[in-house]
């Protein structure tokens, strides 16, 4: 029997007013059409700042007409209360990519992907978001700036494995959390949304730090600059003035149904990053001189670039591979821990490590045979900083003390490529809140209960 659409609240004696989830929750696998699923979709246009044409189309997810699930915010909610997000979250792709299908559509489709819903959801239910769009080609992934800045080294490996697919990856809500700004190299999006604010805003010292670490990123990747919230010819041109070459608003096209052989311009194509280095030495070395140097001297550079860490703050990541755990000595746990109170990520690898090592440090403990294990490095990122010490042990020896063929470079790609291979070892953490049943029934959704 299919339920109403929606439940209204109610009360009894036992309990106070609840909302239960409407037919999401309970019926049909993916592929059932959008409307079975009590779902609506609408589309918005992303336009070319210097034309007004559409490049592309954002997917926005609607619950059922005039009940209170109506607004996204209602609808992913009550979803996370009954434990159904990450079910709600693939079938508001799989609602917008059959709705594309349906229309015809050629350009380019954004759609959303819920921040609490990565860990939990996995790798599968992009594989068949593919399989369902039939092609990774013109479909972008919108990932929150949310999820960069609360689980970084669980989204860069969403990431990596989408890349994988030919997936595209658009960063939205950039300028909320500084945080972000450090970790952006990190996702090298395809497409950087700004948080609608710094266009409505009056402009501030904020808005100039933010819009100058995304021009730096724009110019060393290449990545398309959108500025969203567009609401009037004003906002429209601050756009121009932030740099934008895409704009998305009620100024461009309210959210809708899509249209029909719509005149589109070509969204321009991106290479992939190139795959991450086995270790940050192999990412290095090849570009820069090495020199020998016994491990005192090394420690010195390494507190230098930590020094360098610690006036970034919050803008900073700071990530530390000290070939085995015994090498995190408590001296290293305190300045780590110091780091970790302000820095947007912090990170140590080694053999036998543990995976908080200290307090607000990510630990990634190594194989005994990963050729990191044998490397000692230091790697500052930041907006406007980037400074990284590579070095691999050697067998040599003077006067008993370890020495190292090391390197150090400013070169920022050299930088982001030795951090990207030191955060391939962070794997993503198991468990969590967004953990969602496998099979959805109305009995699971009443025993799920608020």
């Amino acid at each position: 029997q299919v339920l109403p659409a929606w439940r209204r609240p109610h009360r009894s004696p036992a309990n106070s007013p609840r909302l239960e989830m409407p037919p999401i929750a309970t019926l049909a696998p993916p592929r059932t059409p959008a409307p079975a699923l009590a779902l609506r979709t609408v589309y918005q246009p992303i336009a070319d700042i210097a034309t007004g044409r559409p490049v592309a189309f954002e997917a926005l997810v609607r619950g059922p007409a005039g009940s209170p699930l109506e607004s996204p915010g209602a609808l992913f909610g009550a979803a996370r209360r009954h434990g159904l997000l990450v079910e709600l979250d693939e079938r508001c792709r799989e609602s917008a990519v059959l709705g594309a299908h349906a229309a015809g559509l050629r350009t380019p489709l954004f759609v959303n992907v819920e921040p609490d819903a990565l860990r939990a959801g996995g790798v599968e239910p992009l594989r068949r978001l593919v399989a369902t769009w039939g092609s990774s080609a013109h479909l972008v992934l919108e990932i929150t700036e949310r999820a960069l800045t609360q689980r970084p080294s669980e989204l860069l490996y969403f990431i990596a494995a989408a890349r994988r697919l030919g997936l595209r990856i658009a960063l939205d809500d950039v300028g909320v959390d500084p945080r972000s700004l450090a970790l952006m190299p990190l996702v090298a999006p395809d497409v950087i949304k700004l948080d609608m604010r710094l266009v409505h805003e009056p402009p501030s010292a904020h808005t100039a730090a933010v819009v100058t670490a995304v021009a730096a990123e724009c110019e060393r990747s290449g990545a398309l600059l959108l500025a969203e919230g567009i609401e009037h010819e004003e906002h429209h041109r601050r756009a121009r003035a932030l740099g934008a070459t895409l704009v998305q608003g009620w100024h461009l096209g309210r959210p809708g149904p899509l249209p029909r052989d719509v005149e589109s311009s070509p969204l321009p194509a991106l290479p992939l990053p190139p795959a991450p280095a086995p270790t940050p030495f192999a990412a290095v070395a090849p570009h820069r001189p090495t020199r020998q140097a016994d491990w005192r001297f090394l420690l010195q550079i390494s507190h230098l670039l930590e020094d360098r860490a610690r006036g970034l703050g919050a803008e900073a990541v700071v990530l530390g591979a000290f070939q085995s755990a015994r090498r995190f000595t408590d001296d290293t746990a305190r300045r780590y821990r110091a780091l970790a109170e302000s820095a947007a990520l912090v990170a140590a690898f080694g053999v036998d490590l543990d995976p908080e090592p200290v307090e607000g440090v990510r630990g990634a403990d190594l194989r005994p045979d990963d050729p990191l294990g044998g490397e000692w490095s230091v790697v500052v990122l930041g907006p406007h900083f980037a400074g990284a010490l590579v070095a691999r042990e050697t067998t040599h020896r003077v006067r008993g003390s370890r020495v190292f063929e090391y390197a150090v470079t400013h070169d920022r790609p050299l930088v982001v490529a030795a951090a990207r291979a030191l955060m391939t070892k962070v794997l993503p953490q198991e468990g969590g809140d967004a953990a969602a049943p496998s099979v959805l029934t109305p009995a699971r959704v009443a025993a799920s209960g608020t």
